[in-house]
């Protein structure tokens, strides 16, 4: 949930007001998150070490010229650590990096939020606010009218293999990366506005960073940026930005793997060894350019609108910091979130346990809107949790199951579900459901149970990758906790023996891409 400080470096050196647009609405739509989602965000300290005294001050004069421009929506002032505090702080990081003595290191503080958490708030929050939300389904054609115009969509729902049409004044095309495919559907000579980047990812134990503190080199030896973050318990490192291909499971290729390896290791003072990943994994960017622009090789980090028929609009580039106000079209009136689509959250059975109504401030509906879980949340639920239930219960036969209703879990609950947390709770006291899915993570069975019940988990690669991210995180942990989830996904939607199997051999496979791909060897 970064607010762009590398755009506020292009804004001063390149004089692009563009840029520094970028970074005004950046900042706004963070602190909307923030105040919107308030248990799945937190500020995050991150570390730039300094080799040099001209870093030091470029550094520290650019950063402070952030916190001006942050102004009152400024997280933690950024300020300067000497060199016997930076190693004090991170441990691990290296006194001397290609014959250059660490001078120091400068500290700014950025946001960090529960992606996958969020996504699925987003799209819970707008089931309860009226819209109806579909997940596993796919786009096989739009329809049109008798003019032309996208009247709807005729949709194939990929769990069941049902068909059917639905029908809208406006369709929005938000399919990021496949946006193109959705596009060509309308009009099979639009030209193509999607760039593919990949960027990988390699998570490594919690050791190489601290608790509360990231690392990020804005320029590697070869010019290219990397990172080191705390992440849900573990050290998450990256990234790459090259060219892929648009697959609907992209993967970490063992070069990519092979940079960040080498890229960190040069900044740290302990082995980075390849037998303490614990998986690897890469996403895709859609970076666009915009047809209608004047010079269209540009290739934007800023989201584009593009019309290509009437009835269509497309919506895409951009980033998740800007999500909620990246749509902005005249025919509506307020604001549109549209991240809410398919293949990443949503669905069909009832979600949660209240109902909401919109009421537009301001002219935007969503501005002030909080998600589910915010209402009601306090910092200090975790404590409530921990001491409200027990950690273990006595059965009817005198036996006693264990619980494990401790600070870990009770502060994992508190964040990714917010004041909904007590409800996944009481499944895990009241259902015996309250043991750990794997050793050493905090997700609990009840989890699997709730997501089901309440938040359209169809699948098991559902729970395992978007409504946790224990695939992202460890994939043997995941592994290991597949068996079970399978089984309680199970009791909650009737599965039999069939559709068991085929979900282990689906999650499997889907296990398998979290592991780097291997080049070909000539």
């Amino acid at each position: 949930m970064r607010a762009g400080v590398r755009y506020l470096e292009k804004a001063v050196f390149n004089l692009e007001y563009g840029q520094l647009k970028l970074v005004f609405h950046a900042l706004e739509e963070r602190n909307r998150i923030i105040q919107n989602a308030p248990h799945m965000c937190r500020a995050l300290p991150t570390m730039t070490p300094c080799f040099s005294w001209f870093e030091v001050i470029y550094y520290w004069a650019g950063l402070k010229a952030y916190d001006l421009v942050a102004g009152s929506g400024i997280l933690r002032l950024s300020r300067y650590y000497t060199t016997e505090k930076a190693i004090k702080v991170f441990p691990t990081l290296t006194k001397e990096c290609d014959r250059r003595k660490l001078r120091g290191a400068v500290v700014y503080y950025d946001g960090q939020m529960d992606d996958s958490r969020l996504n699925i708030g987003l799209a819970c929050t707008a089931a309860l606010a009226g819209a109806a939300v579909l997940n596993h389904a796919e786009v096989t054609s739009l329809l049109k009218d008798s003019s032309g115009k996208v009247i709807g969509a005729h949709i194939r729902d990929n769990l069941t293999g049902r068909e059917f049409d639905i029908y809208a004044k406006i369709v929005v095309n938000a399919a990021g990366p496949f946006c193109d495919a959705l596009r060509k559907m309308a009009d099979n000579n639009a030209a193509k506005i999607i760039s593919p980047s990949s960027g990988a990812h390699v998570v490594l134990p919690d050791y190489y960073t601290p608790e509360d503190m990231g690392l990020i080199i804005p320029k590697t030896k070869d010019g290219r940026v990397v990172f080191m973050l705390p992440w849900r318990g573990k050290t998450l490192a990256g990234t790459t930005d090259s060219s892929t291909e648009i697959t609907a499971l992209p993967q970490a290729r063992e070069e990519e793997v092979e940079f960040i390896m080498q890229a960190i290791g040069d900044y740290l003072n302990i082995k980075v060894r390849h037998s303490d990943i614990l998986s690897t994994w890469s996403g895709i960017r859609p970076l666009a350019s915009d047809p209608s622009a004047k010079d269209t090789s540009s290739i934007s980090r800023d989201h584009i609108v593009h019309v290509d028929c009437p009835g269509l609009i497309t919506i895409t580039g951009g980033k998740w910091t800007t999500y909620r106000s990246n749509v902005k079209l005249n025919i509506v009136q307020n604001q549109a979130t549209v991240q809410e689509q398919e293949g990443y959250g949503g669905g069909r059975s009832r979600c949660c346990h209240q109902t909401w109504e919109l009421h537009p401030l301001n002219g935007c509906a969503t501005a002030e809107l909080q998600l589910l879980g915010a209402h009601g949340w306090d910092p200090s639920l975790f404590v409530v949790l921990a001491q409200s239930y027990v950690r273990s219960k006595k059965t009817r036969d005198g036996s006693i199951v264990p619980g494990t209703m401790d600070a870990s879990i009770a502060k994992h609950l508190s964040c990714a579900y917010g004041s909904m947390a007590k409800h996944v709770a009481t499944i895990a006291q009241e259902e015996n459901l309250g043991k750990r899915l794997a050793h050493g993570y905090p997700f609990l069975e009840a989890e699997v149970a709730y997501s089901a019940r309440n938040e359209y988990c169809e699948t098991a690669i559902d729970f395992i990758a978007r409504r946790t991210r224990l695939a992202f995180l460890d994939t043997s942990a995941a592994a290991q906790a597949l068996p079970r989830v399978i089984q309680i996904l199970a009791v909650e939607h009737g599965w039999d023996r069939k559709r068991q199997k085929h979900e282990q051999q689906e999650a499997e496979a889907f296990l398998s891409t979290f592991k780097p791909a291997l080049t070909a060897k000539t």
